[in-house]
């Protein structure tokens, strides 16, 4: 079957195509027949080797996270799935999985669910890590309640086109930040207020109940004084919070971890099929042009998720 890998950390050109062997089945997997895939930020982190003291790799590895396709085989201890199952899922290889940008992958039966219906492959694909994300900031964490204010850093990327959907959802008057050449889409997701942060600092704006940084880095403490003395904000790229200034703010901060779970990606599904989140699918690259496909969201011009169509046009 063929494979994305890399073969060493570094840019996408490290990224090769490969015909490599179909993985084995483990007790708790189930073998995936991948239809479509999509990328992350995480993915090329890891590419990058940001991550490696944490999470180093062996090479060569298969990149790749989100997956959707149809279970071909079920491994042993395995319930609730059976051959032929729609999926949606991770199949991350930092996970004891197979990697996701492959023709089939093996993984956790732990960290896939039945696919929302009435969707194609590539909107299934963009789903899993990014939706899970927005749901479990939103609710889990921030518990978003009607007549809030909450304000998302980063309303066009992948994560943050859910997660200003999902706000909206749940009742709360949404602002979000996006460049200048994505306000109106932003706005045309729910937000009530989009705020160009090439133009204006996010750490002017205040006095939000809750916030939702999508960016990471530095932007992390800017966003902290955006909330109220007693607010929360959560962030997926956490690692440079100042907790000293957290405390002295009065606001509770969270580097968010998600996890993809089959309970959290039932409850996305739930959601997706009662209209409430659409999946923002931004631009799709075949198998062969995994490059060229890390290259579109690292160069950041691509609005919402970028996808792999492996056997994407294989839909029934």
């Amino acid at each position: 079957m063929k494979a994305a890998q890399m073969n060493a950390y570094g840019g996408p050109e490290v990224i090769q195509v490969n015909d490599v062997a179909k993985p084995e089945v483990k007790p708790g997997q189930v073998l995936v027949e991948v239809n479509a895939a999509s990328i992350n930020p995480f993915d090329f982190k890891l590419r990058l080797g940001y991550m490696k003291d944490m999470i180093p790799l062996k090479f060569p590895f298969t990149v790749g996270g989100d997956v959707a396709g149809k279970v071909t085989q079920v491994g042993d201890g395995v319930d609730g799935f059976k051959v032929g199952d729609r999926v949606y899922g991770q199949a991350a290889g930092v996970a004891g999985n197979s990697g996701a940008f492959a023709e089939f992958a093996a993984t956790s039966a732990g960290q896939l669910a039945q696919a929302p219906k009435g969707l194609s492959w590539e909107e299934m694909a963009s789903l899993p890590l990014a939706g899970v994300s927005a749901w479990q900031a939103m609710v889990e964490h921030l518990q978003l309640k009607r007549g809030q204010t909450v304000l998302i850093h980063g309303g066009a990327g992948g994560i943050g086109s859910l997660a200003v959907q999902l706000a909206q959802h749940l009742g709360a008057k949404v602002t979000a930040t996006a460049g200048a050449g994505n306000l109106d889409y932003v706005k045309g997701l729910g937000a009530d207020e989009v705020v160009d942060y090439q133009s204006q600092d996010v750490a002017g704006l205040r006095d939000f109940d809750a916030a939702f940084d999508t960016v990471g880095g530095d932007e992390f403490n800017k966003v902290l004084r955006t909330v109220k003395r007693g607010g929360t904000v959560v962030s997926m790229g956490g690692y440079s919070l100042d907790k000293a200034l957290a405390a002295e703010l009065g606001v509770t901060a969270i580097a968010q971890g998600t996890k993809v779970t089959t309970a959290a990606l039932d409850k996305l599904r739930e959601l997706v099929e009662s209209g409430a989140v659409k999946p923002q699918v931004g631009k799709m690259f075949p198998l062969a042009q995994t490059r060229a496909a890390f290259e579109a969201l690292e160069n950041g011009s691509v609005r919402g998720k970028v996808v792999i169509e492996v056997l994407a046009k294989n839909v029934d």
